[in-house]
């Protein structure tokens, strides 16, 4: 992830009222990437119920099937982890979009 697109998250996160949760997104952006976790699309479904909110600290990949319908958050997705969890019934959230969701984090599993 560029630093340019990093920084932006970072000021994404910190327009919110600081929570738990918005204080473990800063802790995840300051990481480098080598650093940043990689979940596979397998992964999340084993370890989240049918219409779990859930968010990625790094990015989603494609690996494993996923057949449950989940939202999905993440600093980033691969193209195909995207198509994959679209067409399961879930929506895939970016940073921004899912902080004016569940920005609070209430109910949110965070994975990664």
């Amino acid at each position: 992830m560029p630093s340019e697109w990093r920084r932006l998250l970072r000021l994404e996160v910190l327009k919110r009222p600081p929570t738990p949760f918005t204080e473990r997104l800063l802790e995840e952006l300051k990481k480098s990437n080598r650093r940043r976790r990689e979940v596979n699309l397998g992964r999340l479904s084993r370890v989240a119920a049918e219409g779990e909110v859930v968010f990625v600290t790094g990015k989603v990949l494609a690996g494993g099937q996923l057949r449950k319908k989940l939202v999905v958050g993440a600093f980033s997705f691969s193209e195909a982890a995207y198509e994959k969890i679209l067409k399961a019934g879930g929506e895939a959230l970016t940073l921004p979009e899912f902080l004016e969701r569940y920005g609070g984090g209430s109910g949110v599993k965070v994975v990664g």
